[in-house]
């Protein structure tokens, strides 16, 4: 029979968009998780007080001796930590790559035998693009710190609380005129969030322990264009799309960076410049068992949500 610490596992990042559903999975897998944010009381909201096999716990990414605390006797633990706008001193740097090793080294500190850092597809140290450039550091550093750590690597994931295709549908219906990046071809493969959640849950489970990357696309690839008109079409649109130069995003995006939400940002132009695909020699979904859903399937469900 199992003890606790060999189904134990630590969530970093536990109430977030891909964190809580990480840890529900695991939680069915019959893992007893330590739900690891800066807002414990979130995540008593999200997860209820009243299981014992999850805990919500406070924990500063930023701190040696916080994270020591929270891993300490812990089998696994999944870093799911992420920041998409820069703001005072939390900056890309600090999370995406000091964050990352700090977690990583004192995860090998505290013996735990299993390590699971989200990163994304494209992450790449010589990148032009800070945010992509991070990433990249952020695996180097982790896999320094913990040689077998297992690397994942999502495609953008949409689902039904997500800020991108809900954000897709709610401007295409506000917008007679679409406004696209660039012409619309960057090439995209979309991961279902719940399909990404299950693969992490799988690959902190298996059994052989060996440094892995996964890289997670979902079944189809789609040009940007194609994806608008894809979504249009399921929602019974039909937008006027109409290409808008990359310099001129940059633009507005710095001017947008100024509010508190910002609509647009300078990281994601350089995102949507850059495809956005899983690349077919590395391992994904089918080496862990997982037929992905499609961005049409989930779709319908996000439309009778909204």
């Amino acid at each position: 029979m199992a003890t606790m610490h060999e189904r134990s596992i630590v969530v970093f990042g536990g109430t977030g968009f891909l964190g809580r559903r990480v840890v529900w999975r695991l939680r069915k897998a019959g893992f007893f998780v330590r739900i690891a944010s800066r807002h414990p009381d979130r995540g008593h909201r999200l997860f209820g007080f009243d299981d014992p096999q999850l805990r919500s716990i406070e924990a500063n990414i930023h701190d040696e001796r916080s994270i020591a605390n929270v891993v300490a006797d812990a089998y696994g633990v999944v870093n799911a930590v992420s920041l998409y706008v820069e703001h005072g001193s939390e900056t890309f740097h600090s999370v995406h790559v000091e964050a990352a090793q700090r977690v990583a080294d004192q995860a090998r500190r505290a013996g735990v035998e299993r390590l699971a850092h989200v990163s994304g597809i494209g992450s790449d140290a010589g990148s032009s693009s800070l945010y992509i450039r991070k990433r990249g550091e952020g695996e180097l550093a982790v896999r320094a710190a913990f040689a077998d750590a297992i690397l994942i690597r999502p495609a953008v994931m949409f689902g039904a609380d997500d800020s991108f295709l809900t954000a897709i549908l709610k401007l295409l219906r506000q917008l007679p005129i679409y406004p696209m990046f660039g012409r619309g071809l960057t090439r995209l493969q979309p991961a279902y969030v719940e399909d990404v959640a299950e693969a992490i849950a799988r690959a902190v489970d298996r059994k052989d322990v060996q440094a892995i990357t996964f890289e997670f696309g979902g079944p189809r690839v789609y040009s940007y264009e194609a994806l608008l008109r894809v979504v249009g079409h399921e929602a019974n649109l039909k937008p006027m799309l109409v290409p808008v130069p990359f310099a001129a995003w940059r633009t507005l995006a710095w001017f947008a960076e100024m509010l508190p939400s910002p609509p647009v940002t300078r990281n994601q132009v350089e995102l949507m410049q850059v495809d956005s695909v899983s690349s077919p020699e590395m391992p994904g979904f089918e080496d862990l068992g997982i037929s992905p859903h499609s961005v049409e399937e989930i779709l319908q469900e996000i439309l009778q949500d909204h």
